[in-house]
């Protein structure tokens, strides 16, 4: 994935497939009058990490369906570790597959669920393995599905998809629901997973999750990719904050001067403010005046996420008034 097209509105043109675990080209999907994906192009490479991120109704789950087969595109291209995922059941053997919604059979203990899953399936597991999983996530097989909580049937749903080693994980909210000690213990899991030389796919509002592990970022919007790119390009976009203490009046003149510099927040000889591309010339101002101390919190990616949609907003918003006035 090209970091060059962070925050672009075009995505990259997806390479062959030997190079991609997914690949999908101009793929657009309807419901009704309802445009889930819109000309959709997509690429993941092979033993990366990618987040697929984007508010509710952008169109990540249907594009995760499409992968799985469980819908169709209605025109485009897709293809799944290299062959097209339309009728081949073998294909979906290779695939861990976790919904954002997670049905169970109500009377059966999650050792059973997880036993018709394998023979559903056709898959092999190590039966040590799953025990390892279930450990690890906390979760007790012995206990009946009626009885779970929405977190821990997120942890059933998250065994299933690990438990047969599969060469690519497609993942919708995975830590929807569970507590922290099991969200590190998926993170994890993903980190050991990409490391044997699988692709993991995933969907998630907690950005904090994505940002810890994954290696790029897709951003999707109104069923189509408008931004791609490494989780540092994005947080290298994202408005830094940072609040310092001066020994003497604030050089606020030189401070101003600084590229990137948002508006200041001055308390005597304490300033807050945001600057936005990186802190070197911030900090070459500072090294000119005595300091007594400084905050200067690393950038995240939830805040270059929201950046990003707000100036879509604004966009279209402009595109909208210019609509308006070009009919009046």
């Amino acid at each position: 994935m090209d970091p060059s097209t962070a925050g672009s509105s075009s995505a990259p043109h997806p390479g062959p497939p030997d190079d991609a675990a997914i690949r999908c080209v101009g793929v657009t999907k309807r419901f009704g009058d309802v445009v889930a994906l819109d000309r959709l192009d997509l690429t993941v490479p092979r033993g990366a990490v990618v987040g697929f991120l984007g508010p509710n109704g952008a169109g990540k789950t249907t594009t995760m369906r499409i992968l799985l087969d469980l819908a169709r595109p209605d025109r485009g291209e897709v293809a799944v570790l290299g062959v097209a995922p339309q009728g081949r059941p073998e294909l979906r053997r290779r695939i861990g597959y976790l919904p954002g919604e997670i049905r169970l059979e109500e009377r059966a203990t999650v050792a059973e669920i997880l036993e018709s899953w394998v023979r559903l399936r056709g898959v092999e597991v190590d039966h040590r393995h799953v025990d390892d999983l279930c450990e690890r996530l906390q979760l007790d097989r012995s206990r009946h599905a009626h009885t779970l909580s929405s977190g821990n049937r997120r942890k059933v749903g998250l065994v299933g998809a690990f438990m047969s080693r599969p060469e690519l994980l497609v993942l919708d909210e995975p830590t929807s629901g569970v507590d922290p000690l099991v969200q590190s213990a998926f993170l994890d899991l993903v980190r050991e997973t990409t490391s044997a030389g699988a692709t993991v796919f995933l969907s998630s509002h907690v950005l904090s999750e994505v940002q810890r592990v994954a290696d790029d970022v897709v951003v999707i919007r109104g069923g189509t990719v408008v931004a791609t790119g490494s989780v540092d390009e994005f947080r290298r976009r994202a408005r830094q904050p940072f609040t310092v203490w001066f020994r003497d009046d604030p050089p606020l003149d030189e401070l101003t001067a600084v590229t990137g510099m948002g508006e200041l927040h001055v308390h005597g000889r304490h300033v807050d403010g945001e600057i936005e591309g990186g802190p070197n010339e911030l900090i070459a101002v500072l090294a000119r005046h005595p300091v007594e101390h400084l905050l200067l919190p690393e950038p995240d990616l939830e805040e270059a996420f929201l950046r990003l949609y707000d100036a879509a907003d604004a966009a279209d918003a402009a595109d909208e008034a210019r609509d308006v006035e070009g009919a009046t």
